[in-house]
């Protein structure tokens, strides 16, 4: 969501559009961390120092009471009738559904959970182990530079990481496209390869997705950013950051420079290395999504329940809806940070 006056309108839905745009009034694009009204910007990510493996929980640098992990849970109990509808944040059961679906696919980006953070010397530090440094919004101010790959990947020098795994990263697991073709076809051939592609995932269950059963529902999001840590990690390690300089960023004070591609102990380029790991992260997000719907809307249980078997087909479809509404929509109603 970006200006409210360039909002789109769902007029077949007059009452989800009139309760999306009460949402982004309740919580305004502010840079101010002391605002008593909270971004909507700032629900989409947590700023976890990857430094040194740890979890979520493990320390308070970069965590707030409005992140990602936070509003997952928060989004759960609107659900679930533990927040009333009528809420200071204006997210009524409708807008936590299209937040949740959201929400999901961004905890399962790599840089919208972990972040490194940089002492004055441009040397990477842990500031919950009492090493004062600056961050660098999960890689939103460091251009990344790639060393290997065929010309379409090479043309990604230049691009911010944070933007490289939300958008390239994603694409590049759908057949490439000619340059020459109209932007409407290109969206139909898009969205052909999507269909085609998450009709797949819907029917393979991926591996280890499923959350521990004493893991309560409103406690997913923070297990889900520990699965998920120590793949920002590796997003991280897997290259080198070279001329690291304190900027002022919209008021604020972010470390920034390069992101240069080293040559990994497994040989595989960061091209192709993150658009596995997005495909993979994808998958899970789908699978994850459609579960906690489930569990949330259908049941009175705060642990995980065993799921309906994928040949179900209301959990096809659920799914597959889960799976769509990730990070391969076209229709996103928030803006990713």
């Amino acid at each position: 969501m970006g200006q409210l006056g360039a909002f789109p309108h769902y007029r077949d839905h007059p009452a989800i559009d009139k309760q999306l745009r009460d949402f982004w009034r309740a919580n305004p694009p502010t840079q101010d961390p002391k605002s008593p009204a909270p971004s909507h910007h700032w629900f989409h990510y947590t700023d976890v120092p990857i430094l040194n493996a740890q979890k979520y929980a493990d320390g308070k640098t970069g965590r707030s009471q409005w992140d990602v992990v936070h509003m997952i849970s928060y989004c759960v109990d609107v659900l679930r009738g533990e927040i009333p509808e009528n809420n200071a944040r204006k997210i009524t059961k409708p807008v936590a559904v299209i937040l949740l679906a959201h929400y999901v696919g961004d905890i399962h980006q790599p840089l919208h959970v972990g972040a490194e953070y940089f002492n004055q010397s441009g040397q990477a530090v842990d500031p919950d182990k009492n090493q004062p440094g600056i961050e660098d919004e999960g890689g939103n101010t460091f251009v990344l530079r790639l060393i290997r790959g065929n010309p379409e990947k090479m043309a990604h020098r230049g691009l911010k990481l944070h933007g490289f795994w939300d958008q390239d990263a994603v694409m590049a697991n759908l057949p490439p496209l000619s340059p020459t073709l109209s932007k409407e076809e290109r969206y139909r051939k898009i969205d052909q390869a999507k269909r085609k592609l998450i009709d797949r995932l819907v029917k393979e269950q991926p591996r280890n997705w499923r959350a521990p059963a004493n893991v309560a529902l409103k406690n997913y999001g923070e297990f889900w950013a520990d699965d998920i840590l120590p793949l920002a990690r590796e997003a991280h390690e897997r290259l080198q950051f070279i001329n690291v300089h304190e900027i002022v960023d919209q008021d604020r004070k972010v470390m920034a420079g390069d992101a240069r591609e080293r040559n990994a102990p497994d040989h595989v380029g960061y091209a192709d290395w993150s658009a596995k790991t997005v495909l993979e992260e994808l998958h899970k997000a789908g699978w994850r999504l459609a579960d906690l719907l489930q569990q949330t809307l259908t049941s009175t249980s705060t642990t995980s329940a065993a799921p309906d078997s994928s040949s179900d087909e209301l959990g096809q479809k659920k799914i597959a809806f889960a799976v769509k509404r990730t990070r391969f929509s076209s229709n996103k109603l928030c803006a990713d940070d």
